[in-house]
């Protein structure tokens, strides 16, 4: 059996391996590296895959989300309500930017954050939404948008870990995800369903003024050199990541796929064990493209498991162990326990296997029967 990895990138690079050369060769004979051709290349494909009007890469994921929220003009004490069981970046640029955050309880059947919460948080002085779209599957996007049009809110989508998901809306018309909110805004680290070779990451919006902003904004506030017309910063993917993401993208669709299928395997052998929960996956799994295979071990044996599994050289990862409203610094009096059930039940119970694009059915049983041998 080929060696498990939490994610196999060695194993995804040697299937394309010509395709992302070619990509980095181009760079270094043309010397291209900021803002290169392969960044406007890469920009109007992402554009086409994603049926949106603008795509303005970025360095990474964490700026791409401050970035959309500094092109939203949110004023300092204007209050920002995301989930609380999600990984820290999404509250972390809304404490930079000196907004006011709102952490609620997320959602027991798909970890996403609660609409209910999101209702009983709202105050005069909410001004935004940021729906995660965690381990890859799309939150309740036709909810969302209806609080978020009855109060007058933006919505920015933290799509860092579900591009290439679809949303069905309930009139049937489909949309991917991030291209929903006012604006939103993924990441490309490495290990994401499309990730390059070091940092990246980009902001998508419909709205041509937005757009025309952070576009601004990510070039130090300049739209000719040495005009500094908005307060900006330094945030641009370079030519080479670009490349990288170019060779990949006619490539996600599959990945994805790949991702699913492994999926699929393992909620079937798991989910009959009525000590685990699987993610639920339904007929077309095109609403989840598993950054993440998440489950939750409901007998008390999650961290045996977890040393379980490692002696064993199975890689496993807990997301995450403590929540935001418990995390030093975004701690709050303003949060009561009693707030957080579900995410205080989860982060007691869930573990995350092996997911990736490389995947093979021999792995897939090796982990679950370890799996199941401990459970």
């Amino acid at each position: 059996m080929r060696k498990l990895q939490m994610v196999d990138l060695k194993g995804q690079y040697e299937k394309i391996k010509e395709e992302v050369n070619a990509s980095i060769q181009e760079v270094l004979d043309t010397n291209t590296y900021i803002n290169g051709p392969l960044v406007h290349q890469f920009q109007a494909d992402l554009e086409k895959y994603l049926d949106v009007k603008h795509v303005i890469p970025c360095a990474n994921g964490t700026d791409a989300l401050q970035i959309a929220m500094m092109g939203l003009d949110l004023k300092p004490g204007d209050e920002v309500i995301t989930a609380d069981f999600t990984f820290a970046a999404t509250v972390e640029v809304i404490a930079l930017l000196q907004l006011t955050p709102v952490l609620v309880d997320v959602d027991m059947n798909n970890m996403n954050i609660s609409l209910d919460g999101i209702r009983k948080a709202i105050t005069p002085k909410t001004k935004a939404i940021v729906p995660v779209h965690l381990f890859g599957r799309a939150a309740n996007m036709d909810a969302i948008m209806e609080i978020a049009n009855e109060h007058n809110l933006y919505v920015i989508e933290d799509n860092a870990q579900a591009i290439g998901a679809d949303y069905t809306s309930k009139n049937g018309s489909k949309k991917k995800v991030g291209t929903i909110g006012h604006v939103a805004a993924t990441s490309f680290f490495p290990s994401k369903n499309l990730g390059c070779y070091g940092d990246g990451g980009a902001i998508f919006t419909n709205d041509d003024a937005l757009a025309h902003k952070i576009r601004g904004i990510v070039n130090h506030g300049m739209y000719e050199r040495y005009h500094h017309d908005v307060v900006g910063v330094n945030s641009r993917l370079d030519s080479i990541q670009a490349g990288v993401l170019k060779a990949k993208l006619p490539h996600l669709d599959a990945y994805n796929k790949a991702r699913q299928e492994a999926a699929r395997k393992y909620s079937e052998i798991l989910g009959e064990n009525p000590n685990i929960w699987v993610p639920t996956i339904c007929e077309s799994c095109d609403c989840h493209v598993f950054h993440q295979y998440v489950i939750r071990i409901m007998n008390g044996k999650r961290d045996g498991l977890l040393e379980h599994l490692q002696a064993k050289g199975i890689p496993c990862a807990i997301y995450y162990p403590i929540p935001l409203h418990s995390q030093k610094a975004y701690a709050d009096s303003r949060y009561k326990e009693e707030d957080f059930p579900v995410t205080n039940q989860l982060v007691k119970e869930v573990i995350a296997l092996p997911m990736h694009t490389e995947l093979d059915d021999e792995q897939i049983k090796f982990i679950t029967d370890a799996v199941l041998e401990y459970v």
